[in-house]
């Protein structure tokens, strides 16, 4: 990779006047559930962002894994104004073409095939929630536990939060919904954790906020063992990992393993809000007429857009990039040789690194400086998930930025 660049960035300047009278109106006019915004973004194009005072930025947080192809991606676009000129919002009293062929792609890309099923909503939190819906209407008696990781994470709905593995999170909301179980990600525990108690075991396949962890070696094959011996339901988080982010069209692949249900959103929809819950096979006879519901739900608008997103992936041959991209980001890491990162980790385009003294932030915030958007999910980690398009630009410029944050430190 190269080692020199042309000086595209505000990195220098401290004033950015246009940007300043936003976040003060951002202050003003919303809740405050969010930190004050890093910058106001104005427009994006593939995987490059500008703000509001002309600011240029190598994107390769992509909306927390989400931008698949970019910014403005030309396919996203047509379908995006194909459809918005026919309809937009029918409600789940109807049906539309969109939403049929879109998941009938989900069934395919999955693996779930002719007996699998698909729920939508509009996020990953939605998913999950029907995902919990579907764990419990496994239950009988003596069967009723569902079990989930420590330092997990899943979503901020109540349902989702109380899968979630994180305490600091569940403690202002307490009391959780009954019936979770949170074990540690080990081999033994899950041994443990699984008899017949159990109706559901929800696992992402690699922990994305807690830093890009991937399950330890042999978890996710013994996890599908214990789960099919005990007719308890394997439902497996790929809201992050999902889409040709880890160089399969979903991580479980990777393991060779076949689950209950997936979640799926964030890159599905390359921007569009939107998730999914597919079920296979029995699974899929488990919700009723009733039980579940979105009004927004695989509407048209957002429908016609996911099934572009797909349609361009498998197209473009962007899981086949997503894994040599992959390898490329990785060694770059490594080659940057500083005492601050202590380990490089990830699948295909979903890459984390290991920081010492607690200082990804600072990293993160010194890229930032140099033009770069990367991600600190904690203070020991930081999170690298570019769109699925990058190639040799991208990769050196991200050479030539992070090199110099590291150099700011």
């Amino acid at each position: 990779m190269s080692t020199t660049s042309e000086q595209t960035t505000l990195d220098e300047r401290t004033a950015r006047p246009v940007a300043d009278e936003y976040t003060a109106r951002h202050a003003s006019a919303l809740i405050k559930t969010v930190g004050t915004p890093l910058r106001v973004l104005e427009r994006g194009e593939g995987a490059w962002v500008w703000d509001v005072d002309g600011g240029k930025y190598l994107d390769f947080l992509a909306g927390i894994a989400v931008n698949s192809l970019g910014h403005a991606h030309p396919v996203m676009v047509e379908a995006a104004s194909r459809q918005a000129a026919t309809l937009v919002h029918i409600s789940n009293y109807f049906a539309s073409k969109p939403q049929i062929e879109l998941a009938e792609r989900l069934r395919r890309i999955t693996g779930a095939g002719d007996e699998g099923r698909v729920y939508f909503g509009n996020s990953g939190a939605e998913a999950m929630e029907a995902a919990f819906k579907l764990a419990r209407r496994n239950r009988t008696e003596g069967r009723s536990k569902i079990v989930s990781l420590k330092n997990s994470f899943h979503g901020r709905t109540m349902g989702a939060l109380a899968l979630t593995g994180k305490v600091a999170l569940q403690e202002p909301f307490l009391p959780m919904v009954e019936g979770v179980e949170h074990i540690d990600t080990t081999l033994e525990a899950l041994e443990a954790a699984i008899d017949d108690s159990v109706a559901a075991l929800v696992l992402e396949p690699i922990k994305g906020e807690a830093g890009v962890l991937p399950l330890p070696s042999g978890f996710m094959r013994r996890a599908r063992e214990l789960t099919a011996q005990h007719d308890a339901l394997l439902i497996v988080d790929e809201i992050q990992t999902g889409v040709g982010r880890t160089g399969e069209w979903f991580a479980y692949e990777l393991d060779g393993v076949t689950p209950d249900a997936v979640t799926i959103a964030k890159g599905v929809g390359g921007g569009a809000p939107i998730g999914a819950l597919v079920t296979f096979g029995a699974a899929s006879d488990l919700l009723k007429r009733g039980d579940h519901g979105s009004t927004f739900g695989g509407n048209p608008f957002a429908a016609a857009i996911a099934g572009a997103v797909v349609d361009e992936i498998e197209r473009a041959g962007l899981l086949e990039n997503a894994r040599t991209r992959g390898a490329q980001l990785q060694d770059i890491l490594r080659a940057a040789d500083s005492p601050l990162l202590t380990e490089v980790r990830g699948a295909g385009l979903m890459v984390g690194a290991g920081v010492a003294d607690g200082r990804a932030l600072e990293i993160a915030n010194a890229a930032l400086e140099e033009g770069l958007i990367i991600n600190a999910p904690n203070p020991d980690s930081l999170r690298i998930v570019p769109p699925l398009i990058i190639g040799d630009v991208e990769l050196d410029e991200f050479d030539v930025r992070f090199r110099r944050a590291l150099a700011r430190l």
